[in-house]
């Protein structure tokens, strides 16, 4: 092997696995951040459900269709998290700033996995038993371009599977850098003089700077290997994913019980991301109260007693 070579490959390779290093830890922040939205996304849902089937009364609510229901309560979400909350300018430890939805496609995300859930639901079979939700969901994910894929660009499953080979490529590296070193050197050693005593001090002097330097390469790498582990284990995109279908299967399981039917009302107006969210959530109120007092009427009617 040319010795120029090995020389300048030892010496930059230090170098170069500091750059990716830096790189792998930026773009694994990035991987990270993007999947966390999804999970943010959910537990939003997952919270308004929660409230949701919390307010009914069993053997007291009428029937509800599951299309409907979880419309409903997408909407609501979307509607809330993004448009009336910034408008308020509410404080709040998850309040997402509008930089980020812009750089990571946040609110375009979202408004993709409501209507790409909405599509699949609309067409569940009732008389069929429970829908296999975890496909809806993951499925919805996986095919989601602003969710699966940084800055819209970068796709996500790709880069998180390289970054995870990325330690053990370190070590490789370092090794490989130290045996380059050596080798390097070895040449030297086969031909000096022993005769020449000054000579030889000097080939044994540089060998073994040769070397130290080239065990550097094996020192960082393992060092940059250790690390990345932990970054990678405490910023694990494959968990907030997992724990993001979790949440939006449980969920929709939720409104599925609470369902009667899955019939879909030709008068029932489109998911629209870009309708005002002052409106949309007026409009679900005032149709709450309307209910309501339905209810409560027909209650009243059904309570008093008939006229002999």
């Amino acid at each position: 092997m040319n010795k120029n070579f090995t020389e300048v490959f030892v010496t930059w390779l230090p170098y170069a696995m500091m750059v990716v290093f830096c790189l792998g830890v930026v773009l694994r922040g990035l991987v990270f951040y993007t999947v966390k939205r999804h999970e943010w996304f959910a537990r939003e849902f997952e919270k308004r459900v929660n409230k949701f089937i919390e307010s009914e009364t069993p053997g007291k609510v009428g029937k509800a269709s599951f299309y409907v229901l979880a419309k409903k309560m997408l909407e609501r979400t979307y509607y809330e998290v993004f448009e009336v909350r910034e408008r308020l300018n509410r404080r709040r430890s998850d309040r997402m700033m509008s930089t980020g939805d812009r750089v990571f496609l946040i609110k375009q995300g979202s408004a993709w996995f409501v209507r790409d859930v909405l599509k699949q639901l609309k067409f569940i079979k009732w008389k069929d038993g429970h829908p296999n939700l975890l496909n809806v969901t993951k499925s919805t994910f996986d095919h989601n371009p602003c969710f699966n894929r940084v800055f819209g660009i970068i796709p996500i499953a790709g880069m998180n599977d390289l970054l995870s080979i990325l330690p053990g490529l370190f070590v490789v590296a370092g090794i490989l850098g130290t045996f380059m070193g050596i080798a390097g050197g070895l040449g030297e050693l086969g031909a000096m003089d022993l005769k020449n005593l000054e000579a030889t001090h000097g080939v044994m002097d540089r060998f073994l700077g040769e070397i130290a330097f080239a065990m550097k390469a094996s020192i960082i790498g393992i060092a940059f290997s250790l690390v990345l582990n932990i970054f990678n284990t405490l910023c694990s995109p494959d968990r907030v994913f997992s724990s993001t279908i979790d949440r939006l299967q449980t969920s929709l399981d939720l409104l599925w019980y609470r369902s009667d039917n899955n019939d879909f009302s030709m008068t029932e107006k489109p998911f629209d991301e870009h309708r005002d969210p002052a409106d949309a959530l007026a409009e679900e109120a005032l149709q709450r109260e309307v209910n309501k007092t339905t209810r409560t009427r027909d209650l009243d009617t059904l309570m008093k007693p008939k006229a002999s």
